[in-house]
């Protein structure tokens, strides 16, 4: 029988690249979207649009802060896993508009926590940021760090996602995996994430503006890496309490619940200045850059630990940040045609 997955953020940029992969390998495909206006909804119609032309791939458009609307649609689809991508994005935003991160991200899965104890799914899996790490300085980040530091709203959300989804696998004993993301970047991107905005300025020929003056770095994360690792661990439920024959070194698996936390990026840091000059090679063109200081709730690294996702799905993201770039800008300059 072909397997259903029930995927919120369909329309947002990562949700609709795990939908068309799912689609690839042979899933149904339940989409849920709230085609908010947080960036160009063109584009996400678009994404939509596309994952429409296979006919595994059925699309709600609702918020998940209307509860009895997702429950109706996860009760219709009937589901055997669901993916939890939604939420209000961006760390900056959350500076400008804290309550959008309340309602989505708090109340919302909420939401979708409900519904995926009454719907009885065998896995779920939620969506985390490598902003929990915070103010941790020990890197690479791994699973098993303590995650108390949180420097933004964004990121205390997530923490409190986290903390939320430990108790309900816990007290229903829904097998669930939290995914902790780190700088994802790829093709039908986010315009708000850096790639884009640095693209687009300088073929504009504006200048970009650079935090920190420019002593930063990050995991960047290719987005098909994302997706496929996050496809692999659809098959790797964590166990109950009582049926764990083996431990793996390092595991994050809780000790009261069917609950594991996994972190999925790139294994390496990679500064700042070196992404923007695989830019500029990518565009044959130099690019102006206004120097900035560091922005309030940002973090100078991060870097994940990736031998827990290996361990499970025999698999590490590898995808190099210059092939990632170069993908980047073929797709841009034939989206807008520039």
């Amino acid at each position: 029988m072909t397997r259903k997955v029930f995927v919120t953020g369909t329309a947002g940029f990562i949700g609709f690249h795990l939908a068309r992969h799912l689609l690839d390998e042979g899933f149904s495909v339940v989409g849920f979207d709230g085609l908010t206006d947080y960036y160009d909804v063109t584009l996400k119609k678009k994404r939509h649009a596309i994952l429409g032309q296979n006919p595994r791939f059925q699309a709600h458009i609702g918020m998940l802060e209307d509860f009895g609307f997702l429950s109706e649609c996860v009760q219709e689809a009937t589901p055997d896993v669901i993916v939890h991508l939604a939420a209000q994005a961006g760390v900056r935003y959350s500076l400008e508009n804290p309550r959008a991160y309340i309602d989505t991200n708090l109340t919302g899965t909420f939401n979708l926590m409900e519904t995926a104890r009454e719907a009885g799914i065998d896995h779920l899996l939620i969506a985390s940021t490598s902003s929990v790490y915070g103010g941790n300085k020990q890197m690479p980040f791994d699973e098993t760090q303590a995650t108390d530091l949180p420097l933004t709203l964004y990121a205390a959300t997530k923490k409190a996602n986290e903390a939320m989804a430990h108790s309900y696998a816990h007290l229903w004993n829904i097998p669930t995996t939290m995914f902790r993301f780190f700088t994802v970047f790829g093709t039908y991107g986010r315009p708000d994430l850096a790639l884009f905005k640095f693209v687009r300025a300088a073929l504009a020929g504006e200048a970009i503006d650079v935090y920190n003056h420019g002593e930063m770095a990050r995991d960047f994360t290719y987005v098909d890496d994302l997706v496929h690792s996050i496809r692999l661990l659809i098959d790797k439920a964590p166990p109950g309490t009582n049926a764990r024959d083996t431990q793996i070194p390092g595991d994050s698996l809780s000790p009261v619940a069917p609950f594991r936390v996994v972190n999925i990026g790139n294994g390496q840091s990679v500064p700042l200045m070196t992404f923007i000059r695989e830019i500029e090679k990518a565009l044959g063109q130099p690019i102006e850059k206004n120097m900035m200081e560091m922005q309030k709730g940002d973090v100078p690294a991060t870097w994940a630990n990736t031998d827990l996702l290996e361990a499970l799905t025999g698999y590490r993201p590898n995808t190099p940040v210059e092939a990632g770039i170069r993908k980047f800008v073929d797709w841009y300059r034939e989206y807008y045609q520039v």
